[in-house]
């Protein structure tokens, strides 16, 4: 797994009013315990994603010491992207994720929860994407901190939101959470995927609050139908 660099998040304030908010009451993230999430299977969403239409200007590494041969793909209503996945433990201090378990742990993300407070990595699945550079702006794209994020890995998919944002040229990287819940080690220094790991981003799309699992996994849901509808 690559090592990490040290970038301190930037926080973001974005407009909710875009066409895929769906408001939630949840006020606290839930530890998803299973991933088939939703209706849709990882082998429907995998059959749309067999090729690749480039949108970013370059491409990614997927560690500090490799290539960069990962690109930034687009299809009606989303982009992705295949990679591995690095762990982002970043946040809230919990019992998982703190400077003792994290040696690049840093206390703040990059889009926050409904309270103000930082997002928490190990019981909110997020994916964590490259911050905008003349390789791609993920904004330019219609992708927002809070939007629905498909994470497919071994047959398993995982409802998970824009989180965090990372380095300008490396792309893979996941919460604690979201790892965990797809079976991959969560432990940030030394778990993750090699490879193998699908992140579709659904553009447009944003939970609300961004805190709320069950309300990525339902706005997922109806959007991976849409997705599969529309490609």
């Amino acid at each position: 797994m690559r090592t990490r660099t040290l970038t301190l998040s930037i926080a973001c304030s974005a407009a909710l009013l875009t066409a895929g908010v769906l408001p939630a009451t949840a006020t606290g993230a839930t530890t998803p315990t299973s991933a088939q999430e939703g209706t849709v299977s990882a082998a429907d969403l995998l059959a749309k994603v067999t090729s690749c239409s480039q949108i970013s200007s370059g491409k990614y590494r997927t560690d500090d010491e490799t290539s960069a041969t990962i690109p930034v793909c687009g299809k009606n209503g989303a982009v992705f992207w295949k990679a591995d996945m690095d762990i982002d433990c970043d946040g809230q201090r919990t019992s998982n994720c703190n400077e003792d378990t994290d040696p690049w742990y840093q206390d703040d993300t990059a889009f926050h929860q409904s309270n103000g407070k930082p997002l928490k990595a190990d019981s909110l699945p997020y994916v964590v994407v490259p911050s905008s550079s003349s390789i791609w702006k993920y904004s330019s794209a219609g992708i927002k901190g809070g939007g629905v994020v498909a994470v497919i890995y071994n047959n398993k998919v995982e409802y998970a939101v824009v989180g965090d944002t990372g380095p300008t040229k490396i792309i893979g990287e996941a919460s604690y959470a979201t790892a965990k819940a797809l079976g991959i080690d969560p432990d940030p220094e030394t778990g993750g995927a090699e490879s193998g790991v699908t992140y579709i981003l659904f553009k447009n799309s944003q939970v609300s609050p961004i805190e709320s699992h069950s309300a990525a996994v339902t706005l997922g849901d109806r959007l991976a139908q849409q997705f599969l509808k529309d490609n």
